[in-house]
């Protein structure tokens, strides 16, 4: 793709310095109270989209909740809990760690799994959100797995060319510390992606009001991990008290919608971004 395209948002039919976000999130289908919190969230708060964990068990509870909202494929080839796991939906031995489940780290998935396989899985977890019924809206990664090197980002990509999907993107800071230009590999290639991206941690209330506060012109994303407080949450999730406060945050906390409104800021989905990515194509 040509190096004077112009800006994401006037492509979006905005103004070329419009500021214009997307907030996410992340983990739906990891769990029943996440289901419930990131519904929510969509439904009756500041969120615009959300990413779908196929392989995780409570993912067909999410589908049989999904009403049509902007919801993509957050793709998994890793379980980082130690009691809580789930593994691929496809026969992929070098997924597997020793307990039957997916690695727990990213680097543990990088040294151990076959490119294949990770290809062939990725892959059926897109089909399978489809096939249960979800517009899927756009593709991001679990963890980053398969952003931090280049053979498992060629799947991420290759992925997003075949379904015609726009890719959660690392910060353009990130590829000096990966060794490899990412964002104009996936350009390159006719893929769109956010123009910033937030790394907020579970529990990212101060960072994502920090993003706002400094908000500049294009598309950026902020992410979240809403869920609302259950004993399920508790014993699987250790950092469970800052995904029940993500979910007040995105729902109940009238700071949030104030500080989108103080930056000048449009609220978007990857819908948009993905529709205008298909139109280029």
């Amino acid at each position: 793709m040509a190096p004077d395209r112009a800006p994401l948002a006037e492509r979006l039919g905005y103004a070329p310095d419009d500021r214009l976000v997307i907030v996410n999130c992340d983990d739906l289908g990891s769990s029943r109270a996440a289901n419930v919190g990131v519904y929510d969230s969509l439904r009756r708060g500041v969120a615009t989209s959300a990413s779908l964990m196929v392989p995780c068990p409570w993912a067909r509870d999410a589908a049989a909740q999904y009403r049509g909202e902007d919801v993509g494929v957050h793709l998994t080839v890793n379980a980082e809990w130690e009691t809580y796991r789930w593994g691929p939906i496809t026969y992929a031995p070098s997924l597997l760690d020793g307990d039957g489940g997916f690695p727990r780290t990213i680097e543990d998935t990088w040294d151990h799994a076959d490119v294949e396989e990770v290809r062939r899985e990725c892959r059926a977890q897109v089909e399978r959100a489809i096939l249960w019924g979800f517009d899927v809206s756009h593709l991001d990664s679990h963890m980053g797995a398969l952003q931090g090197r280049p053979e498992f980002f060629d799947v991420y990509v290759e992925l997003a060319v075949d379904f015609g999907l726009p890719l959660r993107m690392g910060p353009a800071g990130g590829e000096r510390v990966v060794g490899f230009p990412y964002r104009d590999l996936a350009r390159a290639e006719g893929v769109v992606f956010p123009d910033h991206l937030v790394l907020a941690p579970v529990g990212g209330r101060h960072r994502v009001e920090r993003a706002l506060f400094e908000l500049g012109p294009g598309v950026t994303e902020v992410y979240l991990h809403p869920a609302v407080d259950t004993d399920e949450l508790r014993a699987a999730h250790p950092d469970w008290a800052g995904r029940v406060e993500d979910h007040a945050f995105c729902c109940d906390d009238p700071s949030f919608p104030d500080l989108v409104e103080r930056a000048g800021a449009t609220l978007i989905g990857y819908r948009e971004l993905r529709d205008l990515q298909r139109a280029e194509a």
